[in-house]
């Protein structure tokens, strides 16, 4: 099963703030761990809101909001998509990774292909 496990925005992530280099290493560390158990998909980060646009659908009209998105706390600041087993398997690696300072960390499976045949 696949699943995109989502890092949620913070003030530091939407101030276009960066990790610290011993952050960063530590991720590098927890990545290459993903990469050798064959869990690793991909991963990005996202820049701060303020670079972003959201289009608002309504009938024929589009309407493009620019950002700053107020609720930092709900927007996402990065991801990384996973194959794991189960959920379950998930949830037991994201235990592992380095964050602190209270992130919240959300694990959403992906529908496969296979899920829309009709």
């Amino acid at each position: 099963m696949r699943v995109m496990v989502i890092v949620k925005s913070c003030k530091d992530s939407e101030a276009g703030i960066l990790p610290t280099p011993e952050q960063r290493a530590k991720m590098g560390k927890f990545n290459q761990e993903l990469m050798a158990a064959g869990v690793f998909l991909g991963a990005d980060v996202l820049r701060p809101s303020s670079q972003g646009k959201r289009l608002k659908f309504s009938g024929q009209q589009r309407t493009v909001i620019d950002g700053p998105f107020s609720e930092s706390k709900e927007l996402v600041g990065g991801y990384w998509l996973w194959q794991v087993k189960s959920i379950e398997e998930a949830v037991e690696w994201l235990k592992r990774a380095p964050f602190d300072g209270g992130a919240e960390i959300e694990i959403r499976p992906t529908f496969d292909l296979s899920d829309f045949a009709q």
